[in-house]
């Protein structure tokens, strides 16, 4: 089953996410797909969007996005920016590249019960979604100086009665449409491969979190292909307005 919300200039899905034995899903999450108005007349546009969960700073990625000049959304969480101060400077210094937005306070997946997801513990209840959204919040904003507008949860996975309470507290659910690197668990061809198909209007969605894996190598790659390509790159906040 699969609903549609207009945001703007794009389209939130909410597609119910199977094989939870096999894949480590609970049963009845859903997983949020997000578009970018398109560019139209065989011309692409994509949003790059990053997730930099609890882990460290991978400069393979952030060294393309800066020297090829690609905005990119990162979604952060207070985890990663206490243990991150450098990797954080370096976000701050380029708000030009760069727009920092909600992954949370501690990266618990906003799924209601006790049921693990991908092996991270949930939130678990309505209190501690909302906990986890506004800490979540707080930390981007006290860094920032602007409250984030866009909250992903951890793991992209939600229940589906945490949609309408992330939505009170004021935030856009991140979703996406292009799964680079599967939680920066493929290998960097395959991850190359996976960007430079990205189609027009697509969000991407990627790891900046994990340098010690090869994946990482494959999203810079992929993202050097798309430029040279003449993909249009555009901020979430830009291409959503209106």
């Amino acid at each position: 089953m699969v609903s549609r919300r207009a945001f703007g200039a794009g389209a939130l899905a909410l597609t119910v996410a199977s094989g939870a034995a096999a894949s480590g899903r609970p049963p009845g999450v859903v997983e949020p797909g997000l578009w970018v108005k398109g560019a139209g007349g065989g011309a692409r546009t994509v949003a790059v969007t990053l997730d930099a969960c609890p882990g460290w700073f991978d400069p393979r990625i952030a060294d393309v996005l800066v020297e090829k000049r690609i905005p990119a959304t990162i979604f952060i969480t207070a985890v990663w920016m206490r243990w991150n101060p450098k990797g954080l400077a370096y976000f701050l210094a380029r708000p030009d590249i760069f727009t920092l937005e909600n992954h949370g306070a501690l990266h618990l997946p906003p799924v209601l019960g006790d049921a693990r997801v991908y092996g991270l513990a949930p939130a678990g209840t309505v209190e501690a979604i909302r906990a986890e959204v506004l800490d979540g919040a707080a930390a981007v904003e006290k860094v920032t100086g602007r409250r984030p507008r866009w909250y992903r949860g951890a793991a992209g996975l939600y229940s589906p009665a945490a949609i309408p309470v992330i939505e009170a507290l004021g935030f856009k659910v991140a979703g996406y449409s292009l799964n680079a690197d599967a939680g920066a668990s493929l290998p960097p061809a395959m991850v190359a491969r996976r960007l430079e198909a990205a189609k027009d209007g697509d969000v991407t969605e990627g790891h900046i979190n994990q340098p010690r894996r090869a994946s990482g190598a494959g999203i810079a790659a992929g993202l050097v292909a798309l430029q040279a390509a003449g993909v249009r790159f555009v901020g979430l906040d830009e291409a959503m307005a209106g």
